[in-house]
């Protein structure tokens, strides 16, 4: 797995949304703003993450954008698969798009992979977007993924 430019946007700007949930509808242009990501892109990215059901918008005065769901309810995994695809390194040890090998049985690279694959979905399925937000406590979070974790 390796995060694009894209995913890094895409997890910043639901984090602002999350952040800001008690609040109606935030527009785009306070997004990028504040998290100085390209409007056009963010545009791109938030379409996108309302076409997965993760976002709610609304045009108009009071417009844009809010979580379609309580931010303890989406994990960091859920957005990166949305906007980058699978967590997994090789498709062979991928669960979302699997290609299968002839060697997958007695491959060591399959076997390496599958367990840096599970440790990176351990992690960013146990992370959700309320934990980023400033009322948590840090120190919980970290314990809490030190305990999924090689940490």
């Amino acid at each position: 797995m390796k995060l694009s430019k894209k995913g890094e946007y895409a997890l910043r700007a639901m984090i602002d949304l999350a952040c800001n949930y008690k609040k109606e509808f935030i527009q785009i242009k306070e997004i990028s703003q504040k998290e100085k990501i390209p409007k056009k892109f963010l545009d791109q990215i938030l379409l996108e993450l309302k076409n997965h059901g993760l976002l709610e918008s609304r045009s108009g005065k009071g417009g844009g954008y809010r979580l379609a769901k309580e931010p303890s309810n989406i994990t960091f995994a859920e957005i990166i698969r949305i906007i980058d695809g699978p967590l997994a390194p090789l498709h062979c040890v991928s669960k979302m798009a699997h290609i299968h090998c002839t060697e997958e049985k007695n491959c060591g690279l399959r076997t390496v992979m599958q367990q840096v694959r599970n440790s990176i979905a351990k992690i960013l399925e146990g992370v959700t977007l309320s934990d980023m937000c400033p009322d948590k406590d840090s120190q919980a979070l970290l314990k809490r993924l030190k305990g999924l974790s090689y940490l």
